[in-house]
């Protein structure tokens, strides 16, 4: 079992930034292929970037590349997602996603376990 707890959102102006952290439980971190996905008001959860064991690989939405950054820190068992010129088509709740393996996964069947989600509201 692995357990992941998603903190950081938050209401921000259009333009502005924003962090989210996923601290992962339960399993070998290293071991975990990681995911970030949304979900807005009345739409399906969409896939927003993925990282792979080592850090080494990452694949980002075309909606999100270039402004969003992936990373982890594998000695503190945690995934980041840095948001930059956010906006409003950004609000979404966020979660986090793990899969054991070593790979970097995009599609939300491949992943077993998610974290509960972290709301974030992107202001005009």
């Amino acid at each position: 079992q692995v357990q992941l707890v998603e903190s950081g959102g938050g209401l921000v102006q259009a333009g502005g930034s924003l962090r989210l952290s996923c601290a992962a439980s339960g399993r070998t971190f290293s071991s975990l292929a990681m995911g970030w996905f949304r979900q807005a008001p009345g739409k399906e959860r969409e896939f927003v970037a993925a990282i792979r064991w080592s850090g080494g690989s990452t694949v980002y939405a075309n909606s999100v590349e270039g402004r969003f950054t992936i990373s982890r820190d594998n000695a503190k068992n945690t995934v980041h997602l840095q948001m930059s010129n956010l906006k409003p088509e950004d609000t979404a709740v966020y979660y986090c996603a793990a899969e054991p393996g070593r790979w970097v996964l995009r599609q939300e069947y491949e992943y077993t376990y998610w974290g509960q989600g972290t709301q974030v509201t992107v202001s005009s």
